[in-house]
């Protein structure tokens, strides 16, 4: 392909992720599990996470220009204590409702998404079991793509 689309572009827009979180947030705010970690979210909250991953994936900054920033949804997640178990619910649901929503299942977009849940996700957990942000309000935005994820993890390069 000459010109490759941002998996914002193959994945639609932005009504589609718009679509896809809130449908997922209202299994989640049902779900035995993950319904107590998100009892008290901020009514924003579902069209923060949409925005943001939206953003990362190519589309609008839409997250950003609401004043919202990588350490801004890093801090979201302090002290919350998450565990490997919620992060897996956390990340079935996901993909439950991106099949039932209808999001693009070839295997390309297919794998960028879950690759960008698996990190993500996990960078949650591990923040979430610290006391202070360790991410600068400067550090930018990440951009994720067809199949990059920048080495290995090591603390402080989210």
């Amino acid at each position: 392909m000459k010109n490759v689309p941002t998996l914002f572009e193959w994945a639609g827009d932005q009504e589609t992720f718009d679509a896809l979180f809130k449908s997922f947030y209202d299994k989640v705010l049902k779900d035995d599990l993950l319904g107590d970690v998100f009892r008290n979210m901020s009514p924003e909250h579902v069209k923060h996470v949409s925005h943001f991953v939206a953003e990362v994936f190519g589309g609008e900054k839409l997250y950003s220009r609401e004043g919202g920033s990588h350490a801004k949804m890093i801090g979201k997640h302090i002290g919350k204590m998450l565990t490997e178990e919620k992060r897996q619910r956390w990340v079935n649901l996901l993909l439950q409702t991106a099949d039932e929503v209808g999001l693009k299942s070839d295997p390309e977009f297919r794998s960028a998404f879950v690759g960008y849940l698996e990190w993500g996700s996990r960078i949650a957990v591990i923040n979430s079991q610290l006391s202070e942000n360790p991410m600068q309000n400067a550090e930018p935005m990440p951009k994720w793509g067809w199949g990059e994820t920048g080495g290995p993890y090591l603390p402080g390069n989210e």
